[in-house]
Parts: C-alpha cells; structure tokens; sequence
C-alpha cells in the first residue's frame, strides 16, 4: 500500500515538490554560507520523493544549540513559507475522503518544512 501511495504521490505532484526542492537546494549551494541551507533542502526533497512510510525524526543528540539556532534563522529567512504551501494543499487534499492520505502527508511535510535541522529520515 505504501508503493501505491508514494506512485500517486509521484505522479499528482510530488515530483514537482521534490524538483523544486533540489533545484533551489543548489542555488542555494552556490556561496558557503547558503550550503548548510541547500543540504536541508536535499533533505526535504528526498523526503518529498517518497513520503509513505518514512518520517523525519529527531537525529541522535537533537534538538541541539546549533540546530536550534539554524531553524531560527531558516524561520527567519522566510523558509516558513513553504510550510504555509504545505499547509494549503494539505487542508485542500483533506476536503476529500480519498485525499485524506496525500494531505497528511502534506502536514508532515510542513512540520520538516519549519524545523530541518536535526532531523534524519527514516
């Protein structure tokens, strides 16, 4: 059921989601300063490639003060935006019983979407 629903995710946009993750992940790779910001966006594309049956999870030792201070900053930078998208589509895909699925992935997604440093997929 998970292969299913990650294929229907694929297909109605998730690949798009993730595309745009990647390509302004390496944008933001271009100067030093932005690449610690174009990993977390790699993150959030892998993630968004296939969502069903994964989930971000605190890594070993996190939230730590780093971590902690790099989600501010990200927040602060108007990363929060993406999760406000999330948000959307989730609350737009929940109207219909059979979205249901694809918009709860939606929320995950904008919760990792305002705090990616310190998590790890699994």
């Amino acid at each position: 059921m998970k292969f299913l629903g990650n294929l229907l995710w694929l297909l109605l946009g998730g690949i798009l989601i993730a595309m745009i993750y990647y390509l302004v992940g390496l944008l933001m790779c271009i100067t030093v300063i932005g690449i610690p910001f174009g990993v977390q966006l790699f993150k959030l594309g892998t993630y968004a490639l296939w969502p069903f049956g994964h989930e971000l999870v605190n890594g070993p030792n996190e939230p730590g003060c780093l971590s902690v201070v790099m989600n501010l900053v990200w927040i602060l930078l108007g990363w929060w935006e993406i999760a406000i998208i999330h948000l959307v589509f989730g609350l737009f895909l929940c109207v219909t019983v059979v979205g249901i699925p694809w918009g709860l992935q939606h929320f995950k997604m904008a919760v990792a979407s305002v705090f990616p440093f310190g998590k790890e997929i699994h």
